[in-house]
């Protein structure tokens, strides 16, 4: 039987539909163009091939588009009714998952990698900040996703892909050698890789290494094409770290290039928040956001993530329509909010509500109980210093600069943080 490039059972006859599902493969695990296309080669050769519908749907619903998805799972479940094994729970799996039964298809997941630990794809899932695991909302997350990453790392080795998704995990749990033992010997192994990439420019920035984040992140982004999946966060990074060293203008173009919607081909959850988030790491650093570019992310978020569900997704809308005015979605937010993070987005959301009224007692009084867990709200610890910077803002508005500073050298020693709020610098 033809395998995949981990050894996995693909029922198809056809080599032609199984190379370009391994193109497809490849070129999904490292974030570069060319997923669908791929995918839409391995299903020309192959009307049958059920994986490659299902691989196909998880690529699609990546970027959010959940409606084409869930129809090429349908597609990829008739397909697949006789199949048994491997193949069939890699098959349930995807349709729990794209179908919104988290709980259900993680269960699965874990029971699934047990048998079939080099079943990559299915692992792609629970790995890293934006998955199963990162955005389960429970405590203790990252820890578990470093225990996953550790179980598994005995059937990769030394696959390029694993490395980088051990080094994030050993990075958000604190242990930053050995990541970068990690993904120093991933990019040497797929130097363009995206994820790769991206994971070294965390490095950096846990680092406090602003200067070389910016060089190797800029040089690493010429050639990379806007429709990989990492093109608007990668710039984020590059952006952030524009703002960082007092290049304003730099910050600017590539917000304008690389970040608005109508310019990115990004993921929504990716475009709005690290836009949202730049505006506000901006602000907290002294440049004036127009209240156009405020409206229009909160309009945007509006569109994309009307209603309360992700907790990472929620706190970031909370702060655009916070910043743009914008009560109605904002309470929405406060008073709605749902899933198991729910509990710490509603003090973030009134935490921004009085942020924006310039009640810096409020906002303080709202994160303080957030922050010893706010890892369950999802994403990175260098996504989630909005809330650590909004939070010392909120102490220096009120004349508490000294327990900012102290406050920073507890929880982020590391970071370069000079420039990053106002009035902190000793």
């Amino acid at each position: 039987m033809l395998t995949d490039y981990y050894g996995n059972p693909l029922h198809t006859t056809s080599q032609t539909a199984r190379d370009a599902y391994v193109e497809g493969q490849i070129a999904f695990l490292e974030g570069l163009p060319g997923v669908e296309d791929a995918f839409d080669r391995a299903l020309a050769a192959d009307p049958d091939f059920a994986l490659a519908f299902a691989a196909k749907a998880r690529n699609l619903h990546a970027y959010g588009r959940v409606a084409e998805a869930r129809a090429l799972i349908s597609q990829a479940m008739q397909a697949g009714q006789g199949i048994e094994g491997q193949a069939r729970s890699y098959l349930e799996i995807f349709n729990h998952t794209i179908h919104g039964r988290v709980r259900e298809g993680y269960t699965l997941v874990r029971a699934h990698l047990m048998d079939y630990p080099r079943d990559a794809f299915v692992a792609q899932t629970c790995l890293g900040v934006f998955s199963l695991i990162g955005f389960s909302g429970q405590p203790g997350r990252e820890a578990e996703n470093l225990a996953v990453a550790e179980m598994l790392a005995p059937a990769y080795g030394g696959d390029s892909w694993f490395l980088s998704q051990l080094a994030f995990a050993q990075m958000e749990a604190g242990q930053l050698a050995p990541a970068e033992k990690s993904i120093e010997a991933s990019l040497a192994l797929r130097p363009r890789s995206a994820h790769g990439a991206h994971i070294r420019a965390h490095l950096y920035y846990e680092q406090g290494r602003t200067q070389d984040g910016l060089s190797f992140l800029g040089e690493w982004m010429r050639g990379y094409d806007r429709d990989g999946l990492m093109h608007c966060h990668n710039s984020w990074h590059c952006a952030l770290w524009s703002l960082a060293v007092g290049d304003v203008d730099a910050m600017w173009r590539i917000i304008d290039a690389d970040l608005l919607p109508e310019q990115s081909q990004s993921p929504p959850l990716n475009i709005f928040t690290d836009l949202t988030a730049l505006y506000h790491r901006a602000a907290l650093a002294g440049v004036d956001i127009p209240g156009t570019r405020w409206q229009a992310v909160s309009e945007y978020a509006s569109q994309t993530f009307p209603n309360p569900a992700l907790g990472f997704a929620d706190i970031h809308a909370a702060l655009a329509h916070a910043m743009a005015g914008q009560e109605a979605p904002l309470l929405r937010i406060i008073e709605g909010a749902k899933g198991p993070a729910a509990d710490q987005v509603a003090p973030c959301a009134r935490a921004f509500r009085a942020i924006a009224a310039q009640d810096w007692a409020g906002a303080e009084a709202a994160l303080v109980p957030v922050m010893a867990g706010h890892e369950r709200l999802g994403g990175s610890r260098a996504q989630r210093d909005l809330l650590e910077y909004t939070l010392l803002h909120a102490l220096i508005r009120q004349g508490k600069a000294d327990e900012a500073r102290r406050l920073l050298i507890m929880r982020r020693p590391l970071t370069d943080s000079a420039g990053a709020v106002q009035g902190l610098a000793a």
